[in-house]
């Protein structure tokens, strides 16, 4: 008799056991994306990480039910980082991976720019760079603009793994 008034009481107050708990998938009505990526990066391998970012943002808006065409997409990705080495093309061979993939980006419509200021420090020219790449005069005037153009900024956070995923599951 107790625990059918201690049941009884949390009906009423609104303390009925949960039924099964499910997540519930909800496709948020996405709008093509507008995205400048700021990449400042403590170490050149990261840009392989940081690259998935870009991935990241792209493969869901192009896929159902969004269906975004890549031309629908507006991406920019301003490099001032130690990740500058990785598009100066005497470096090509050691950065191929990552290479390929902003090559692979920028055909589908995604900008690459270099901060001048950044490539000067590293002693590099704008000859000294990709034919993918732009330099432009400075990073934080190119990540200025293009937040007043309504761009929203992403800023990729690449952590050292110090944990395997089984582990903590």
């Amino acid at each position: 008799m107790k625990s059918f008034l201690v049941a009884l009481i949390g009906l009423c107050l609104g303390l009925a056991a949960p039924a099964q708990a499910a997540g519930k998938w909800v496709a948020t009505p996405y709008a093509p994306a507008r995205v400048v990526f700021e990449f400042y990066l403590d170490h050149p391998q990261k840009i392989d990480s940081a690259l998935y970012w870009v991935r990241s943002l792209m493969n869901p808006l192009q896929a159902a039910p969004y269906n975004y065409s890549p031309e629908d997409l507006k991406i920019v990705v301003v490099i001032h980082g130690t990740e500058i080495v990785t598009v100066a093309e005497k470096n090509e061979a050691k950065y191929q991976n990552a290479v390929d993939r902003m090559r692979y980006y920028a055909d589908l419509g995604v900008s690459f720019k270099v901060c001048g200021q950044a490539a000067e420090d590293f002693g590099y020219a704008v000859k000294d760079f990709q034919d993918f790449i732009e330099v432009v005069p400075n990073a934080m005037t190119e990540l200025a603009h293009w937040q007043q153009q309504g761009y929203a900024l992403i800023v990729p956070r690449i952590l050292d793994k110090t944990i395997d995923t089984e582990s903590i599951r």
